[in-house]
């Protein structure tokens, strides 16, 4: 019964240690020599040298083969081996250690040192760091630079949006055998996250209860992470946190759509200095009616407000028009 990716059970390797392994490999390359130098001595003296030299070459062919088993595993580093095809296990531990010479270390993301996604607006570059010559599965954290992409948000408008992913390999094996490419997959998978996440949300509205990219920037990159973590489990990926560093509307509209934001700016200005004006009208005849300083007819109480009104509602600085006469 074939096994499935996702029942893929990584095999920790305790081989012995380095050290140990380089002595006996040593100690049989000078087996080989001492056996070539007692086969010379025995044949000066008239004694066949076959079994010897057959000795001294399999113990010089033993021992240069075994030096391909030292490894050396850096912190935080891991490297998944194969033997003749077949998983064989992960080293995980720091040190330096002699497995079976003939496994083969296996990283397909080893091969590229970048990759490239295409976005509406052109393409995004990705810097995925390792070097192409090692084997070796990084278990640091790393961070993912998803730059900017055009998409529309929820009302069809087209904004650019740019994200930055904090991730970590925490199972090698699974990074390895399950994806062809665990740094292509989670970039890929990053940017259609990316993508799906700005289409369900406006990038800003009026309403003050409803969720927008720009208001709930958090709630939304919370939202990301929880899906790319989703898609990315059986890579053996650990998604730490996804910002977004980038929000804007496209250039084409970016015109247009700060118009209508200066123009709603405006009007809530323009309430509030309207609220406030009528409300200081409406403080003063009551002041006036209460002290007894004046009694205005209604077409002298209109008179007033409009005036008021247009000295507290105007733009510029009213100029007075002193009454010297009589006011009737």
């Amino acid at each position: 019964m074939e096994r499935t990716q996702s029942h893929l059970e990584e095999k920790d390797l305790h081989p012995i240690p380095g050290m140990a392994g380089l002595l006996l490999c040593i100690l049989g390359l000078l087996l080989g020599v001492l056996f070539i130098v007692a086969g010379a001595v025995l044949f000066r003296r008239g004694l066949p040298l076959a079994l010897s030299i057959i000795l001294a070459c399999l113990l010089i062919l033993a021992s240069s083969i075994g030096f391909a088993g030292l490894k050396v595993i850096n912190p935080n580093e891991a490297l998944v081996l194969a033997l003749f095809g077949t998983y064989y296990g992960t080293l995980k531990h720091a040190g330096f250690f002699w497995v079976n010479p003939f496994c083969s270390g296996i990283n397909p993301a080893a091969k590229v040192t970048g990759h490239t996604t295409a976005a509406a607006s052109g393409s995004i570059n990705i810097n995925l760091g390792e070097s192409s010559l090692s084997k070796k599965v990084s278990l640091k954290t790393m961070t993912l630079n998803n730059e900017k992409q055009k998409v529309n948000d929820q009302l069809g408008n087209p904004i650019e949006i740019g994200t930055v992913v904090i991730w970590q390999v925490v199972n090698a094996t699974k990074a390895v055998l399950n994806v062809e490419n665990y740094k292509t997959y989670l970039s890929i998978q990053c940017d259609a996250i990316t993508r799906n996440t700005a289409r369900r949300y406006p990038y800003d509205t009026s309403e003050d209860d409803e969720q927008t990219l720009r208001s709930s920037t958090q709630e939304v990159a919370d939202i990301m992470k929880r899906e790319l973590q989703a898609k990315v489990e059986d890579a053996g990926i650990l998604v730490k946190e996804i910002r977004i560093t980038r929000l804007a509307y496209a250039p084409e509209i970016a015109s247009a759509m700060l118009q209508r934001q200066q123009a709603a700016a405006i009007i809530d200005a323009r309430q509030k200095i309207v609220e406030g004006a009528v409300s200081m009208v409406d403080m003063a005849l009551q002041k006036l009616s209460e002290n007894d300083i004046v009694e205005l007819d209604e077409e002298r109480k209109a008179a007033m407000v409009s005036n008021l009104l247009v000295v507290l509602c105007g733009n510029k600085d009213a100029q007075p028009i002193v009454n010297s006469g009589s006011l009737y």
